[in-house]
């Protein structure tokens, strides 16, 4: 179950921002002694893959806070981030961490089901996230962008870095960042049919 928390924390990251939880499972990997990763998912704390992956997620914060830009990059990572999310969730719920002795009994025998999953949650993430973001964009002209991601930006950083050390506040996070979705989804369900009510 602690597997599966991990994953869907780290997919969660993923659809905020696809750099994040690759990055930190990759310098996890490297620094942190109570962390390793299997080895088909070793290769994200190579050196190569951690500056490429540390350049792309500063481009992808850079972008996110640009007002019209934002919503082009969201477009682009309507592809990366579920990827991201499916390689977040195969190589977090299945790496021994801090939190997981023994991590192989979950998703052994299907190796290919945490990556269907992270794609999934990552996705739904996204689309939420893409789809709020271009309300907000509407109605403030833009300057909301630097705003809400620079809190998506903190939310993903936060989620990622909870899975991997204590996966208990990952899932406070996960349930926080549920209920505000639905609250956010209601307020604009209600300001629309306050404007076609006018």
């Amino acid at each position: 179950m602690i597997e599966f928390i991990i994953g869907t924390s780290l997919a969660a990251s993923a659809g905020l921002n696809a750099w994040m939880p690759l990055f930190l499972l990759g310098l996890a990997d490297r620094f942190l002694p109570g962390v390793q990763l299997p080895g088909g998912w070793s290769w994200l704390s190579s050196d190569l893959s951690l500056w490429i992956i540390g350049a792309l997620l500063v481009l992808e914060i850079v972008a996110d806070k640009i007002p019209a830009l934002d919503s082009l990059n969201d477009v682009v990572q309507s592809i990366l981030r579920p990827a991201s999310g499916g390689i977040a969730f195969g190589a977090g719920a299945s790496a021994q961490t801090l939190a997981v002795d023994d991590p192989a009994s979950f998703f052994s025998s299907n190796a290919w089901v945490p990556v269907v999953i992270g794609v999934v949650v990552a996705l739904v993430v996204h689309v939420t996230k893409a789809t709020t973001r271009v309300a907000a964009n509407a109605t403030t002209g833009g300057l909301a962008a630097p705003v809400l991601s620079t809190v998506e930006d903190g939310a993903s950083f936060l989620l990622a870095a909870a899975a991997i050390v204590i996966p208990v506040l990952a899932v406070l996070f996960l349930i926080g960042f549920v209920v505000l979705v639905v609250v956010v989804l209601r307020r604009r369900h209600a300001r629309r049919r306050e404007v076609s009510a006018h």
